[in-house]
This record gives structure tokens, C-alpha cells and sequence, in this order.
């Protein structure tokens, strides 16, 4: 016993020991400095967080909002992200189910028949037999029914390492489904707004083309009097058959941005076509504007925190690979009975029990488990630089974000003074018109200035909307940490 006292306590140690790094976090790629405020931040943003789930609510349009529900209970895709989530998490119950013994029925027959043999035994020589015993019985029967046991120990803590990497694999799936969601409603929500826009100019253009036919009609009189000459009439109907190809461009795109709003909350092209119909103003985002800081976002992103899992994950997996190099011991146990006939399977006098502990140590590989360590550590430093590269193109998404959208803002402003002033010039052509001072064509001219101003309005209100829709996704909303029971 005191010959045993040392290997058994060697075996204890290995088995209270975990190969491989602990994972320590992320490395730091905002600082405290840098990540105090955006550089492209404007006056017009607010630093205190944002909302993190339900900011479409905030543009006050309950079709879009309907629309993005819709999108969120039916889109195709994020069934496919919550697939991907159940199968990760079986995959953690069956790496846990792994370290438990295994428990299992069996039963046996061999049957077989082996020349030269003799079973029975104890026969005499074969010149002392006669020739009525000179064949041997050499059949083979055995039968058993019973249990059998398998457990398998790691000494340096591989399994524990595989559980952990799965895992944080598990939570990067589950921020990948979130990001989608960050994808989805970001996409709704800009598909609802070019939708809108689009609708818009298929009324403006209907309008200009009603006020160009009137043109080229007047154009064409004053040809047919003689106080125009035919290139007149030429460029007026030009101008016509331009604004009528405009026209079908603008109708083209309300079917094309019905069926992508249509696909994207899972319906079939055509399905929300009677509930978007009536063309509704663009929504517009609100006054104020909360963005947070550059650690917010690093901390709130679903792609950051999948890039940061999977870099867990595969920190965890340096562990399991050297872990391989440390001994295993298992147990093998067979409860049964059985014999050579069948009444011995139940009969209980023959019952027997078997184990078999076996201990496995591959000290000599060639340098297989170090080139499985350097193939997994190679794996965390791409997982790192993976890492690194999602926050910095996640911040870059920000500012430029950011940039566009007080850019949109000034170009809002321009357009609304350019509105004004073709406002103003329409009420002038109007009085002119009216005084006799101008003709109905070109008062029809001033008309359609005044429509294409109309239209270049409401087009920068869109770019504005679209720019807070694109910030939206870029400070990682759209999405909300799930509920936990207490």
C-alpha cells in the first residue's frame, strides 16, 4: 500500500490541475482616453447612451413599426440564428454529458466453430481413441445478458476546457443572432423609407407631367401660328417623354422596395402592397440624438461581443489540445449473467462481474500534440486580430455614420431655404400670370420648379432619415438583453 501512495498522489494533482490559459479578456483597443467621445460627433448628438432596443419608435410611424415586428417574428434568417443557438447549446449538454460514466444493456451470443479444437478437454490421446470418439467437439456457445459501465477521467482538466469553449461559442451565436436582429431592423426601416420617397416622386412626376403635357401643348399652338419655330416643340416633348421614363423608373422602384419589405418580414412578393398603397410624408428622426461614447459602443455591439466570444472560445480550445498531453484513465465494468446455453442466462449462480481500469498516456507522438497546441494558440491569435479588426471597423462605421449625418442635416437646412424660395416664385409667376405680364407655359415653368424643389426636399429628408437609420445600426441597436427569471 505504501508503494501505491505516490502514484495515486500524483494522479490526484493532475487531476485538480486545468491545462492551458485562463482567458484574461479581450485586449484593450479603446482607451480611457480616446474612448471618452466621438471625433465626428457634431453639436447635434447627445453623449448619454442611447436606447438600445425599439428606436424605430422614436420616428412615430406605426406602419414602419408594424413592418419591423413583422420582419422580427417571420424573417426567415433569424429562425435560421435561433436554429443556430439550440444546436449550440446541445453541443454544450453533450461535451457536459461527456465527463458522466455511461450506462448501457447488452446482450451476447457467440457461436462459432473451431477446427482442431477440443472444448470439452481432458480426452485421451487420440491413439487411445476409438474411431467412434475420434472427432473433438470443437463448437463454441456462449450466451450473456447484463450491463456495462465506461467512465473515462482527464487528469488535466480537457474536458472542463472543451465545456468552456463551448460555451463562450454558444454566447458569440447568440450575439450573432442579436447583430442580425441590429441588420434586419436597420434594413426594414431604410427599405421603408426609400419606399415612402420613392411614392413621393411618382406623385411629383405625375404632377410635372400633367403641367409639361399643358406645355408642349401650348408650344405646339404657338408652332402651328407660326410664332415658334419646331425645335420648341421638339425640346418640350422631350422633356415630356424624360419625365414619363422618370415616371416608370419611380413605379418601378415602389414594386421592387414592396417585395424587398415584403421578403424581409417573411411573406411572399406582393403580400404588403395593399397595406402600403396610400403614400404616406417620410418619417423624420427626432431633435436630439443620443449616441454614448466609443466604450459604449465597444461594450453594447453584438459583433463585438461575438468577436469577443469566439476569442474566448478559442483560448479555451489551447487547453483541450494540451491537455492531450497528460494521461487518461478509464473504467470499463461488465455486470452479467450467462454460460454456455441459454437456461444460463438465468440462471443467477452464474452471474459475473468484470473491471477493467485502464490508464493511457501517449508520451511518445512524434510531436502531434504540440503541433495540435501551436495549430490552436496560431487559432487564438486570429481570434485576436479578428477581434481588433470588428472594433475598429465598428468605430469607423460610427464616425462616418456620424459624418454623414450632420452632413444631412446642412443639406436639410439648403433644401428647405431652396423650397422657399421656389415658393415665393411660384406665388410671383402666379400674380404675373394672372395680370397677364406672363403666358400659361411659363407660369407651367415655374410650376415645375417648383415641384422638382418639392421633390429635392423631400428626397433630403429621406437622406436625413436614412443617415439616422445608418447611425442607428452603426451604435449596435436594434436589439435587447432577453429576460432572465429570477
Amino acid at each position: 500500500m505504501r508503494h501505491l501512495l505516490p502514484p495515486i498522489i500524483t494522479i490526484a494533482l493532475l487531476a485538480g490541475c486545468t491545462a492551458g490559459p485562463d482567458y484574461a479578456g479581450p485586449p484593450e483597443v479603446v482607451s480611457a482616453d480616446t474612448g471618452t467621445r466621438f471625433v465626428r460627433a457634431g453639436s447635434d448628438v447627445s453623449a448619454s447612451d442611447p436606447v438600445v432596443a425599439q428606436w424605430w419608435l422614436l420616428l412615430g410611424d406605426p406602419e414602419l413599426t408594424r413592418l419591423v415586428e413583422a420582419a422580427l417574428s417571420g424573417n426567415p434568417s433569424l429562425a435560421a440564428a435561433q436554429a443556430r443557438i439550440a444546436q449550440a447549446r446541445a453541443s454544450i449538454r453533450q461535451d457536459r454529458a461527456g465527463r458522466m460514466p455511461s450506462l448501457g444493456a447488452q446482450a451476447t451470443t457467440v457461436q462459432g466453430r473451431l477446427p482442431g479444437l477440443d472444448i470439452q478437454g481432458g480426452a485421451p490421446p487420440p491413439s487411445e481413441q476409438t474411431n467412434s470418439d475420434a472427432e473433438t467437439d470443437d463448437s463454441l456457445s456462449f450466451f450473456n445478458v447484463g450491463l456495462n459501465a465506461n467512465w473515462e477521467l482527464e487528469f488535466a482538466g480537457g474536458s472542463r476546457r472543451r465545456i468552456e469553449a463551448s460555451n463562450a461559442q454558444a454566447a458569440a451565436t447568440v450575439a450573432n443572432a442579436e447583430d442580425a436582429k441590429v441588420q434586419l431592423t436597420a434594413q426594414v426601416a431604410s427599405t421603408y423609407v426609400n419606399l415612402r420617397e420613392a411614392q413621393f416622386r411618382a406623385e411629383q412626376f405625375e404632377a410635372q407631367i400633367s403641367l409639361q403635357e399643358e406645355i408642349l401643348a401650348l408650344t405646339y399652338q404657338r408652332y402651328q401660328r407660326g410664332a415658334l419655330p419646331l425645335f420648341p416643340v421638339g425640346t418640350a416633348n422631350a422633356e415630356l417623354q424624360m419625365l414619363k421614363s422618370q415616371l416608370a423608373e419611380a413605379e418601378a422602384d415602389i414594386a421592387v422596395l414592396s417585395d424587398a419589405l415584403a421578403i424581409l418580414t417573411g411573406q411572399v412578393p406582393g403580400s404588403v402592397d395593399a397595406a402600403l398603397t396610400t403614400a404616406h410624408s417620410i418619417p423624420m428622426p427626432p431633435e436630439q440624438v443620443a449616441i454614448g461614447d466609443p466604450a459604449s459602443l465597444v461594450a453594447r455591439r453584438p459583433d463585438i461581443r461575438a468577436a469577443e466570444r469566439s476569442l474566448a472560445a478559442s483560448t479555451a480550445r489551447i487547453g483541450v489540445a494540451e491537455a492531450a498531453r497528460f494521461p487518461k484513465l478509464s473504467f470499463t465494468g461488465i455486470l452479467g449473467l450467462g454460460g454456455s446455453s441459454l437456461d444460463d442466462v438465468v440462471d443467477v449462480g452464474d452471474f459475473s462481474a468484470l473491471a477493467i481500469p485502464r490508464l493511457q498516456w501517449n508520451f511518445l507522438d512524434f510531436g502531434r500534440v504540440d503541433a495540435a497546441i501551436d495549430q490552436a494558440g496560431a487559432a487564438r491569435n486570429e481570434a485576436v486580430a479578428n477581434y481588433q479588426q470588428t472594433v475598429l471597423l465598428a468605430l469607423q462605421d460610427a464616425e462616418r455614420a456620424l459624418a454623414r449625418f450632420g452632413q444631412q442635416r446642412v443639406a436639410l437646412a439648403a433644401s428647405m431655404q431652396i423650397k422657399k424660395q421656389a415658393d415665393v416664385a411660384a406665388d410671383l409667376n402666379r400674380q404675373r400670370f394672372a395680370a397677364g405680364a406672363i403666358s400659361k407655359a411659363d407660369l407651367n415653368r415655374a410650376l415645375r420648379e417648383q415641384q422638382q424643389a418639392s421633390g429635392d426636399l423631400v428626397r433630403a429628408r429621406g437622406a436625413l432619415t436614412l443617415s439616422w437609420i445608418a447611425l442607428q445600426k452603426s451604435l449596435g441597436l436594434g436589439w435587447q438583453e432577453p429576460v432572465r427569471d429570477q
